[in-house]
């Protein structure tokens, strides 16, 4: 997988780049013959940096959505051996490892897409347009009452479940019915017209780590 140009450079300019605030790794390392290793940071909003950048923002994330589709139509949970705690995420290419730590999951959807005829909309996430994207179930969006942050599923191995934007949690939040009172969480969703159950059957995916954990949990 190819950085974008700006990107190699900077790692040049560095000569193989700084000492992460991670176990001790340096962007680019080569662990054996032929072999690189780059290490990533998503946060909640979705933005992908690479983990040793200091000020993460909009300018300082990645943006090319080649890039950004590639990178993480490969995500599989990390059982290379190597760094698996730190970064429980990897996106391999190759002889080169891209491991990857986040804020709360690896997968955050960001945008809602139209669908195409009587096909339903699409719920891209991570900065991918329509090269990342998934139907969108509105009955099978959840609130984790832990963290009172809303999910959707996701692809199956980048964990089955993500993180809704916060942006986008707050656009649809008016979409939302309590049967249970304002202090329970949601038990319908209001959509084009249709009035959903939400199933709630991702929270035992959420929750198999442990209350308020995720299966395979991002560490900061």
């Amino acid at each position: 997988m190819r950085l974008p140009p700006s990107v190699r450079a900077g790692l040049r300019a560095g000569a193989g780049g700084a000492a992460g605030p991670g176990p001790g790794y340096r962007q680019g390392q080569r662990p054996g013959p032929r072999t690189r290793e780059y290490f990533y940071y998503i946060d909640h909003q979705g933005q992908l940096f690479l983990d040793d950048t200091k000020v993460k923002n909009f300018i300082t994330c990645f943006k090319d959505v080649g890039f950004l589709a590639f990178f993480f139509k490969q995500l599989e949970p990390n059982r290379s051996g190597r760094y698996e705690a730190e970064f429980p995420f990897l996106s391999p290419c190759g002889r080169e490892r891209n491991f990857l730590r986040c804020d709360d999951r690896p997968i955050v959807f960001t945008q809602l897409l139209p669908g195409s005829g009587e096909n339903r909309r699409l719920l891209s996430y991570c900065g991918g347009g329509e090269r990342l994207a998934v139907p969108f179930q509105p009955e099978r969006l959840v609130v984790l009452p832990e963290n009172g942050r809303l999910y959707h599923p996701a692809p199956a191995k980048a964990g089955g479940v993500g993180l809704v934007r916060s942006a986008l949690a707050f656009e649809w939040s008016p979409c939302f019915e309590y049967g249970q009172g304002p202090a329970q969480p949601p038990t319908h969703f209001i959509w084009e017209g249709r009035r959903y159950q939400l199933t709630e059957e991702l929270l035992p995916l959420l929750r198999a780590g442990g209350a308020g954990r995720v299966v395979t949990p991002c560490q900061r």
